[in-house]
């Protein structure tokens, strides 16, 4: 077969064109710091970056979940932690009160802080998380306490319902403490002994009250080791979540990102060839092609 100097031309310049846009790809790959830049040029690679995407936005969406139940789990111990004070509180008051060396003035006294602190645990039991009551079960936008009286149970069933953060696939933390029953005991308890202080009631009934604030301290610490409990399970998922971030990431990277060193190592074969295929082509071609080339 006669090979003209139209085929030769042909064939340079086509050669130069793939040579020119293989260059180009290197050069994007090495300014960009991937090995695409747009699904077309391999879909295996674009499809798996989706997988892998849509793995990191799920881990980084349960993260954010865990911050909101750290927020629920520490509000509530916190709120705890302030009742057993209360409740320590307490028990120096009606200890001090039982000694019947008090006057009647003095006993008035120790009721009127005895108030105070139902009136501290009342507000405490209607903490919030944002806009959300934590002790109400699910009636998160519902008060325990209205001001006057704690919430009938027999009348809201939800006080008592769980409320669950889903913190990994089909993981869910239970982040609230049903308080109804611990601050409605309480707050009957405080109740109780206000009115015995105004009674001028003795001494004995008085410090009758002792192990109840007793069972209510116990009450009180069993709610905080749940919570405490839940934590360290927080803790555990933090972990987790984690390590699966960084195998995510590196997935991810594997995946897309360019090796930089071979990179620039091909870019500067490439450009070898292409000036070696120009340098032939010069003189194989007219020489008024060659210079219009370059």
């Amino acid at each position: 077969m006669r090979v003209t100097q139209s085929m030769l031309s042909s064939n340079m310049l086509r050669n130069l064109s793939n040579s020119y846009g293989k260059m180009s790809t290197l050069q994007d790959q090495i300014n960009t710091g991937k090995k695409i830049t747009r699904p077309s040029q391999d879909p295996v690679i674009a499809t798996k970056g989706i997988g892998y995407r849509t793995d990191l936005s799920k881990v980084e969406q349960y993260q954010r979940n865990l911050g909101e139940v750290n927020n629920w789990l520490d509000s509530s111990d916190d709120a705890l932690d302030h009742v057993g004070q209360a409740v320590i509180r307490l028990q120096e008051l009606v200890t001090q009160a039982a000694n019947d060396s008090n006057t009647s003035d003095d006993r008035k006294k120790i009721q009127v802080e005895v108030k105070q602190l139902r009136e501290q645990i009342q507000d405490l039991s209607n903490t919030k998380v944002g806009d959300k009551y934590i002790f109400s079960g699910t009636n998160t936008l519902t008060p325990l306490h209205d001001g006057t009286n704690f919430t009938d149970l027999t009348k809201s069933t939800g006080l008592n319902n769980e409320v669950k953060i889903e913190v990994y696939d089909g993981v869910e933390i239970k982040v609230n403490t049903n308080g109804i029953e611990l601050f409605s005991e309480i707050d009957i308890l405080l109740g109780e002994i206000e009115t015995s202080l105004g009674n001028s009631s003795t001494g004995t009934v008085i410090g009758g009250y002792l192990s109840e604030i007793s069972n209510m301290q116990n009450n009180v610490l069993e709610k905080r080791a749940d919570i405490g409990a839940r934590q360290n399970r927080v803790e555990m998922m933090e972990n987790r979540l984690a390590s699966q971030e960084i195998i995510a990431t590196k997935r991810m990277s594997e995946n897309e990102d360019i090796d930089y060193e071979k990179t620039i190592t091909e870019m500067i074969t490439q450009e070898s060839i292409h000036t070696a295929a120009l340098s032939v082509g010069s003189k194989i071609i007219q020489a008024t092609l060659v210079d219009f080339i370059r």
